[in-house]
């Protein structure tokens, strides 16, 4: 639920101070996303501080504020950083040539290289957590849901559902919900366990979509 505009704190407070251009500012920056998200995976993020991020960073926490006013502004960049990812894959998966592609095939494709994405995020489940829980970040919760959902919804179409548009936007954010949650518990147990629940996924995702696919429009 939105919160109300005098609950809600100004986009500045988790904002950075400034888009870095210069390729010094551009690495500090990266270089504090980087050991957040280290600090992320051992420490959670209520234990999480900034003079924490600064000390393992080797500066003062001054100049850990002339790039990010406070924690939640970095949990944001962080967050923004890997919303684009997500975006990239999706357009990667926008080239594709899906009407000739089997159902299972696309599934196949499109779990795997999402789930790429989800491993190469530090600390994937604290930031989705805090994407969910965080007031501040929670704008990146709804992006990320909208982002997923528009896209899908389009791809099933691609595929030859018939369904009008709203239909398969539910039948989208039924399939992110579903492969969003299972991503979050294949990245976090060990080899076999993953492998087993990746089939298990595609398998579930499999039957989901080919019944809406064979079913005639609502």
């Amino acid at each position: 639920m939105s919160q109300l505009p005098s609950q809600q704190k100004p986009l500045q407070e988790v904002a950075k101070r400034s888009r870095p251009v210069q390729s010094r500012s551009i690495k500090r920056t990266q270089q504090i996303l980087d050991i957040t998200g280290e600090l992320l995976e051992h420490v959670g993020v209520n234990d999480l501080t900034t003079a924490m991020i600064a000390k393992e960073l080797g500066i003062s926490v001054g100049s850990l504020y002339h790039y990010f006013p406070n924690k939640q502004a970095i949990l944001f960049s962080m967050g923004e950083v890997w919303l684009e990812s997500i975006e990239a894959v999706l357009e990667s998966m926008n080239t594709w040539a899906i009407e000739d592609m089997s159902l299972d095939e696309f599934i196949e494709k499109a779990i795997d290289l999402n789930l790429h994405t989800y491993r190469s995020q530090k600390a994937i489940l604290v930031l989705v957590q805090a994407m969910f829980s965080i007031p501040e970040l929670k704008e990146l919760d709804e992006r990320h849901d909208n982002l997923v959902i528009r896209y899908m919804a389009d791809f099933f179409q691609r595929l030859g559902f018939k369904q009008p548009e709203d239909e398969r936007g539910r039948i989208a954010r039924l399939y992110l919900e579903v492969t969003h949650a299972s991503y979050l518990v294949i990245v976090n147990q060990n080899n076999q366990r993953a492998a087993r629940t990746l089939v298990d996924l595609k398998r579930m995702i499999s039957g989901l979509l080919l019944s809406h696919k064979k079913s005639q429009p609502i």
